[in-house]
């Protein structure tokens, strides 16, 4: 096994210049690419894909390991040219980030690039690997009747503004070269399946750089360009644009940047795993690491893997979309060998629960970047590709969660076998748990009907599966209710010997920030 020290020595040691080359053809806006061949196009095709796949082997170990902290610079992070088949190997879920995408890509290689919503949906809700946060909550709802865009709304989902579309947007981007308005019309059909606002404009905004990746060989130009698409009052955009500010101030040392983050930004309000808890999956966060790792990093794929990674929190997520999207940049022939070349091994090999493999979606990408060239009024002629390149178009505003305010976790551990009541003051709740013998997927089909009474409302019926891999998260939840004393009863239709379901924490909301006293 050969070992390489390059990725693991200080960060202080590397290189610091951009690694990018000339374009091929420049022209339009800021020397924009106006042309590329078919071979630079996929070049860059499966830099990005390839980019994907290194960021998340690397970070693996590490993810939610580190939250709300840095990795130091003097802890090792192992890197060698047996990593990637061995993770690829042992550790299928590893890459969801990829295989999710691969998903998408599926459904549009089979019915076309405009396949709708809802085959997406299926596709997803459908297929056999595991699933969590905002996409397992968005599978529950599709699969209970709730379809795009209800499914990824806030009121049907406390994980809206989860990380969940951010990591899977890359194919978005990798089929609309240069096409940023184009990208967010792909969003806008996938995004909203499992994510709102912030959560669905991390995935644009990824989106939104891969597709300038294509046309400029600038990171710094890629990350503020790419920006444009998102409202500027969003809280994503606020948070990007504070790590921008910080890079401009002090352009030397990333740690100022994710010290501003950490300290206005690290709030999760919506996922129940983290709201009150140490750890952090919001799109916004992440999102800002990634965009930590591309300035920071200057055009350098060691040093941007190494920041994104040591900001800690979803650290294999973050340094494979900034290893995405600067393989984009560099092309898959500019990603330095120590890096890829673990990545060749498995090109041929089908990613777990797809038909898909690296050199497959390679081609397949060509074919739908190209006819997104001609779809959006390009050219394709031979060997040249004229890209149509766009005035970007700000996407709506979108805002999860608005008026919500956490005011207390409090655990309750009961085992509710046949009725049980809890009551809350505020103005909204997240009732967490499950049933108590979660197995294997497939392996048990069984459905517990609970009614759920909220205060004088008629009573709803809330089906939770036993059955892991269609799971729903949470018991229930509320948000924006009349300000006030609440009561929640619960009655098991139809119980199980010998079973229970966990009620496990109450998470309550009000309707302004909670004064803490120092």
């Amino acid at each position: 096994m050969k070992k390489h020290l390059v990725p693991i020595l200080p960060l202080s040691l590397f290189f610091l210049g951009a690694a990018c080359g000339p374009p091929e053809k420049s022209g339009g806006p800021a020397g924009l690419k106006t042309e590329l061949t078919r071979t630079a196009l996929m070049d860059k095709i499966k830099g990005g894909w390839a980019g994907q796949v290194i960021g998340c082997t690397f970070g693996g170990p590490t993810e939610f390991r580190y939250q709300g902290a840095m990795i130091q610079d003097y802890q090792t992070i192992p890197w060698d040219d047996s990593l990637v088949a061995m993770r690829f190997e042992k550790s299928p879920g590893l890459y969801d980030d990829v295989y999710m995408d691969l998903t998408f890509v599926d459904v549009m290689a089979r019915e076309g690039i405009d396949a709708p919503a809802a085959s997406h949906a299926r596709a997803f809700a459908q297929a056999g690997y595991p699933l969590w946060h905002a996409n397992q909550a968005a599978r529950y709802n599709i699969l209970n009747g709730i379809l795009p865009p209800a499914s990824g709304h806030w009121a049907n989902t406390p994980h809206a503004d989860d990380i969940d579309f951010q990591i899977e947007a890359d194919f978005a981007g990798l089929m609309t070269p240069g096409m940023v308005n184009a990208g967010a019309e792909v969003c806008d059909r996938v995004g909203h399946i499992m994510n709102y606002g912030d959560g669905w404009y991390g995935g644009v905004y990824m989106a939104a750089m891969y597709s300038l990746a294509f046309v400029s060989g600038d990171v710094e130009y890629v990350v503020e360009e790419g920006l444009k698409i998102l409202p500027p009052e969003s809280g994503f955009a606020q948070c990007i644009r504070a790590v921008i500010d910080c890079y401009r101030a002090d352009p030397n040392d990333w740690k100022k940047a994710w010290f501003e983050v950490e300290r206005k930004w690290a709030q999760d309000v919506g996922c129940p795993d983290f709201v009150f808890n140490p750890g952090n999956i919001d799109a916004r966060v992440n999102g800002a690491y990634v965009v930590i790792g591309l300035l920071y990093g200057r055009g350098d794929f060691s040093r941007t893997l190494q920041i994104a990674t040591r900001c800690g929190q979803d650290s294999d997520c973050n340094p494979a979309s900034a290893g995405g999207i600067l393989g984009t940049v560099l092309g898959y022939n500019g990603i330095p060998a120590v890096w890829r070349d673990p990545v060749k091994p498995i090109e041929d090999k089908p990613f777990a629960y797809t038909t898909m493999s690296l050199n497959k979606v390679y081609e397949i990408g060509l074919d739908q970047a190209l006819a997104m060239v001609r779809k959006n009024g390009g050219s394709v002629e031979g060997e040249m590709i004229r890209l149509p390149l766009q005035p970007i178009k700000e996407v709506p505003l979108e805002i999860s969660f608005a008026g919500c305010y956490p005011v207390e976790r409090k655990r309750l551990g009961l085992q509710l076998e046949t009725s049980a009541e809890v009551s809350f003051e505020g103005t909204g709740y997240v009732l967490t748990g499950q049933p108590s013998k979660m197995v294997d997927a497939g392996k048990d089909s069984y459905v517990f009907q609970v009614e759920l009474m909220l205060d004088d409302r008629p009573p709803v019926i809330i089906n939770l599966p036993v059955d892991d891999l269609v799971r729903k998260l949470e018991i229930s939840w509320a948000y924006l209710l009349p300000a006030g004393k609440h009561a929640i009863k619960l009655r098991v239709l139809n119980p199980r010997p010998g079973e229970y379901i966990r009620i496990d924490d109450l998470i309550t909301y009000g309707d302004k920030p909670v004064e803490r006293a120092y």
